[in-house]
């Protein structure tokens, strides 16, 4: 794993991807890499436009793609059920990349504060709502893309839309960390329930993409001179995303990132999750929280 780039995945052809935003950055590249070695990538978009562009850009620099764009809204969950009902075979690779970060406070459509809804909300839902698409695939993966902000996370059970008191910075450490107890207590429910689904948790370190720039302000534009001066890309962002989806070594609750000082860039390897994150008393509660939110439960596992 020393020095693995997308060149050391291997071949993907006859598996189907889902990739949650994946009209830019870490989405983009993730598709990228997943449709060049021959799986069937299936781009969930917020906008058809953007997306339309994206895939447009995969088929002028890999051969043959088997791609394609689909309108889903993690920020509403009319659309996340619109989106999996209307799915139809076998799912071998969930994505849970699409986010926001750092923004003034806002709500989805559902009524959630932006970041938990539709970094986390938004994906626990997805994933329960595919869950009998994955379960006909032997092997199936969850890949969900988390922060090295989650290490300053704290799920606010009393105010988790955070009506009060509002951080944009503590709002995105809160989703990001709810990501990581969503991916241990997925793993923890599989094995439960003697399924081999994979739950895999990746993060990208520091790398350029357009995420930055939408949290505005002064935040924003320190982040966008980052961008410019330090930052990895997009590229070598994704590659533990890649890693985490394609690698035959990859098991359930695992969570990957770069190998570099501080974690910021480099190479994939295997990485800690944060402290709070393994704690299962607060990932029941979350999960008891997000069923209850979004209405969806995860029956097809046959765990409670």
């Amino acid at each position: 794993m020393a020095r693995w780039t997308a060149d050391d995945m291997p071949s993907l052809s006859g598996r189907t991807a889902i990739v949650t935003g994946a009209n830019s950055g870490l989405g983009y590249e993730t598709a990228r890499g997943l449709a060049a070695h021959g799986a069937t990538v299936i781009m969930a978009c917020r906008s058809a436009e953007r997306g339309a562009a994206a895939l447009a850009q995969i088929r002028s620099s890999v051969l043959n793609p088997d791609a394609s764009v689909r309108a889903l809204d993690l920020a509403d969950l009319s659309s996340v059920r619109s989106f999996a009902e209307s799915y139809e075979g076998g799912l071998d690779v969930l994505v849970n990349n699409a986010g926001v970060m750092a923004i003034p406070r806002s709500e989805t459509a559902d009524g959630f504060e932006m970041q938990f809804g539709t970094n986390h909300l938004g994906h626990f839902a997805l994933t329960g709502l595919l869950l009998p698409a994955l379960l006909t695939r032997p092997g199936a993966r969850v890949v969900t893309v988390s922060s090295q902000v989650a290490n300053i996370g704290h799920i606010d059970f009393d105010n988790p839309q955070r009506q009060r008191h509002y951080s944009r910075w503590l709002a995105y450490a809160q989703a990001k960390l709810a990501n990581q107890l969503f991916c241990l207590q997925l793993d923890r429910r599989a094995r439960a329930s003697g399924s081999d689904l994979i739950s895999a948790a990746a993060h990208p370190g520091y790398a350029a993409t357009n995420l930055q720039s939408g949290s505005g302000g002064i935040s924003g534009r320190i982040m966008g001179l980052g961008n410019a001066l330090v930052a990895q890309s997009a590229a070598a962002g994704a590659l533990p995303t890649l890693y985490a989806a394609s690698a035959a070594d990859v098991t359930g609750g695992t969570y990957y990132g770069p190998n570099g000082v501080g974690g910021t860039r480099g190479y994939p390897r295997r990485v800690r999750f944060v402290h709070a994150a393994k704690s299962e008393q607060t990932a029941r509660h979350l999960w008891e929280v997000s069923e209850e939110l979004t209405g969806v439960t995860y029956d097809a596992l046959g765990v409670s």
